[in-house]
């Protein structure tokens, strides 16, 4: 575990907040469409995201109150002046990034929490202001570490590539929510669980598609056209880590789209669906179990130089 062990917990509860902000509302929105047969399903997930975005201001305020203090080496928070933070925020691209994060955050919940009677306006609300919540901590990373084009091309791999995987985690609450058994018990919500695990297929993989090639390139403008740094320094076994985390979650996702989701789609049409619904649940808390584990590493990474010392 790195010194700044509190860094890197605060970037990994962001990171997976915000990621649930925006996957959420819109999985709701592309799976469900404008609400579905279980309104309520709908509205939970509009809930769900309205709470990951009252979590993301206070998560966003402790992330700069921490931040402030390393870069101080104060010991208590009350050392610190007004003058630090207005250094970070105004003369700094990544308190640029918080204060845009910290508005759309605040904006999402203004606008949304009014329209939790319109569903559908709320989930879209919602989604939008996580999304670019959530592109805002491409800044906090390595995306930022380059200039001129370059920089502008490693921040825009890093954003497709924060996107793609609140698109992929965000589905993964999405579907844990749908089929558990507090909510997997009447037949019209299975049938909506079979039909988005089945129509998630496609769009699943494209977001596989997009992870491996934004991640190959963020790899490149990071390490260079060379694998020395995965064998050679601490940075590049937490990503062999992170890698061999990624690939068991592609055989459990393989595993849910050719074997479970077939599987509850027969259940269904024979009348006996609470085995295969559950099955799947299962299947999914292990995929996210897996998800946790890569974005703890992602958030250590974060902290660490990619470079040789």
């Amino acid at each position: 575990m790195p010194e700044d062990w509190l860094a890197v917990i605060l970037r990994f509860a962001l990171y997976l907040d915000l990621m649930v902000l925006f996957g959420v509302p819109l999985f709701s929105l592309y799976a469900l469409g404008p609400s579905g047969k279980s309104p309520a399903i709908p509205r939970l997930y509009g809930t769900v995201a309205a709470a990951s975005a009252l979590a993301g201001i206070v998560l966003s305020i402790w992330d700069v109150v921490a931040m402030a203090e390393s870069m101080t080496g104060a010991s208590r928070y009350s050392q610190l002046s007004s003058r630090v933070f207005d250094m970070i925020l105004t003369g700094t691209a990544v308190g640029a990034a918080w204060l845009v994060r910290m508005a759309v955050l605040a904006a999402g919940l203004l606008v949304g929490i009014p329209w939790r009677r319109d569903p559908l306006r709320q989930r879209a609300v919602l989604a939008a202001s996580g999304a670019i919540a959530l592109a805002t901590l491409a800044w906090a990373g390595h995306g930022a570490m380059d200039d001129a084009l370059r920089g502008a091309l490693h921040l825009a791999a890093d954003i497709t590539h924060l996107l793609a995987a609140g698109m992929w985690v965000g589905a993964l609450v999405a579907f844990m929510l749908l089929s558990s058994a507090r909510h997997a018990d009447t037949p019209d919500t299975v049938q909506t669980l079979s039909r988005a695990a089945s129509g998630f297929a496609t769009i699943g993989t494209r977001i596989v598609g997009v992870l491996i090639a934004t991640g190959v390139v963020n790899y490149v403008l990071v390490a260079g056209l060379t694998l020395d740094a995965l064998f050679t320094m601490p940075y590049g076994w937490l990503l062999l880590g992170k890698l061999t985390l990624f690939v068991l979650m592609l055989a459990l996702a393989a595993g849910n789209r050719y074997r479970l989701s077939p599987r509850l789609a027969t259940a269904i049409r024979a009348g006996d669906c609470a085995s295969a619904a559950r099955a799947l649940h299962n299947s999914l808390r292990a995929e996210a179990g897996l998800a946790m584990l890569i974005l703890a590493l992602v958030a250590w990474l974060g902290m660490l130089s990619p470079l040789p010392s």
